[in-house]
């Protein structure tokens, strides 16, 4: 007798229409989620960089050299606040709008922009550039692997964030003890954590597409996913430039 999971059953032509059509919308809603993202986080760190040359022209007397060099309340606020940002949209992501949400990322990328324009103080130009399209190079091919690879990065990526906790406590460290091996040691391990992180956050983001699919909250997953790749990026920057940036 003939049932459902038999495959020699006869099978009306209807059904198998309809699982191809959803296929192929939700690919293409898939790829257009991911731009959507890929996007928002190319224009914050473009918005970043932006800000960061305009706030240090005129090296010493610029306005980012003038702020730190001066301190002050102001000088804490620019370093605190995009911390607070980060704080303010992971916690309360589910209770402010989509707009907001926007709001809160491009004003994260703004502050870190003039928090991130010393580094053109400390840094040549030219090695700043070189480390920029190296880390859009190497971010590109692991956001792609990411995308592609069939394997189950999960469990790396509780790896991963544990490493980052432990190299946040070696740089609190290194503060004190002031060692340059160890400073290379924690600019090494940095790269290749938000290298990993890089290619686990794009397969997160793409399996959290088929959750939020069609629902209120899929705006916010572009938003929140744009941040985290942001971050990724930034840092695998900064981390680069230890080894590749030619100081002043």
């Amino acid at each position: 007798m003939a049932n459902g999971f038999d495959p020699r059953a006869t099978a009306s032509p209807q059904p198998t229409t309809t699982v191809g059509r959803d296929s192929v919308a939700y690919d293409a809603g898939l790829r257009s989620h991911m731009l959507s993202v890929y996007n928002y986080m190319a224009s914050g760190v473009l918005l970043t960089g932006i800000i960061a040359l305009l706030f240090s022209r005129g090296g010493i007397d610029s306005p980012a050299a003038q702020l730190f060099i001066n301190g002050g309340i102001l000088a804490w606020v620019v370093m605190l606040a995009p911390l607070g940002v980060v704080f303010w949209l992971s916690f309360g992501i589910n209770r402010i709008s989509t707009t907001t949400a926007r709001i809160l990322f491009w004003a994260y990328a703004t502050l870190l922009g003039v928090s991130l324009s010393t580094i053109f103080l400390v840094y040549t130009g030219g090695s700043i550039a070189q480390t920029f399209f190296a880390t859009s190079a190497a971010f590109a091919c692991l956001s792609l692997w990411g995308y592609t690879t069939k394997k189950d990065l999960s469990g790396m990526g509780t790896f991963l964030i544990m490493g980052v906790f432990g190299l946040i406590i070696a740089m609190l460290i290194n503060l004190f003890m002031r060692s340059t091996a160890m400073d290379l040691a924690i600019s090494a391990i940095g790269v290749l954590l938000f290298a990993g992180l890089t290619a686990y956050d794009t397969q997160k983001i793409k399996s959290m597409y088929f959750a939020v699919a069609g629902t209120d909250f899929v705006g916010k997953a572009v938003v929140m996913g744009a941040l985290t790749l942001y971050l990724d990026f930034i840092n695998m920057f900064l981390f680069l430039l230890r080894f590749m940036g030619n100081r002043n």
